[in-house]
């Protein structure tokens, strides 16, 4: 009663991660790896704090495409006696990390060289973008980086509107369970805005002939990073600690659960995501007076199968046959022995 659909060390039958955040992630690497290298080189030819910046948030967000794909591909291992659910909340353990990457790498770095082209321009020291006669590159750059970036962004949102239904912006983010695109998203956008504060920075500086203005392009991108970054260590923690199904697949659990005429009433269920495309249930059923054990495994299998019509990715289900009592309280937990000595 109630297997569960692979056993301790066999194969998952899972999907691989889904399409559409590998095609996000891939289109987002490929973009940024050839915009850090641009920007790079309007560093060293202006020494743009705001280039600088834009060059180092360029390269974490490399990196944290990289750490996407590695979990991803990492999450499709084996269940093993030691891990007999599986891997699929690597993904989770990635996009948390890619949160820290994104807060230490791009975004403290950026508040860093802030302070320190402030103290530069404070102390009235010459400014190497107003005197280069490559003063041009970085605009150059950055409206080109914009182009690129948005075509990322694009890709992002194309394929996270074939998931995101109804949901608003705000509700896909906070609700998707597959860490990849809600990452993408917000690095994009983190992305161009961060370049249009950097062309607004460069191009004041240009125009005025204010270094501050290039620091606070600085700064601003500093402290863009900082907030999302926040957002995704929130949203990746929550998933990390255990979320369960959300109340559309509950309420499709929970009809599919009592659809059985051989099921009187559900006690108790609970649900888990074990990773992005597995959820577990765990239910108890008043299943009423049964002649024999094997009526009971029939109709638990039934309605297992049933669940799973439902709600496919209900993919672990654990069903109990139980007796209903008036008085059952499954948050009651038995209180844990007193220490020695008391």
């Amino acid at each position: 009663m109630g297997r569960p659909r692979y056993g301790v060390g066999g194969r998952r039958d899972l999907p691989m991660a889904g399409d559409g955040g590998t095609k996000a992630v891939v289109a987002a690497l490929l973009a940024n790896v050839g915009i850090a290298i641009t920007k790079f080189v309007a560093w060293a030819l202006t020494g743009a704090s705001s280039m600088l910046a834009e060059a180092i948030h360029s390269v974490a967000d490399s990196g944290n495409q990289v750490l996407l794909l590695v979990g991803g591909r990492r999450a499709q291992r084996q269940a093993t006696p030691e891990h007999p659910f599986g891997y699929g909340r690597t993904r989770y353990v990635y996009a948390f990390i890619v949160a820290i990457v994104l807060f230490t790498v791009g975004g403290l770095f950026a508040l860093y060289e802030a302070f320190h082209k402030y103290e530069e321009v404070h102390a009235g020291e010459p400014n190497q973008l107003l005197e280069s006669r490559w003063w041009w590159v970085p605009i150059v750059v950055l409206l080109a980086a914009i182009v690129m970036e948005s075509f990322s962004f694009r890709t992002a949102i194309v394929e996270s509107n074939k998931v995101r239904a109804k949901q608003s912006w705000a509700q896909f983010v906070r609700r998707a369970k597959a860490p990849e695109l809600p990452v993408i998203l917000l690095e994009d956008l983190g992305a161009l805005v961060g370049l249009v504060l950097a062309l607004v920075g460069v191009g004041l500086t240009l125009l005025t002939g204010n270094g501050y203005w290039d620091v606070a392009g600085t700064a601003a991108i500093g402290v863009l990073l900082v907030v999302i970054a926040i957002i995704l260590a929130l949203e990746m923690s929550s998933l990390l600690i255990g979320e369960g199904a959300g109340r559309t697949d509950v309420e499709r659990i929970e009809a599919a659960l009592v659809a059985d005429p051989r099921v009187r009433r559900l006690i108790h269920m609970k649900t888990l995501y074990l990773g992005p495309e597995e959820l577990l249930v765990a239910a108890k059923l008043d299943l009423g007076e049964r002649t024999s054990a094997e009526e009971v495994a029939q109709a638990i299998d039934a309605v297992e199968l049933q669940v799973r019509q439902s709600v496919p990715v209900a993919r672990v289900i654990y069903l109990e046959p139980d007796v209903y009592r008036a008085d059952y309280r499954p948050e009651e937990r038995p209180a844990p022995p007193a220490p020695a000595g008391h």
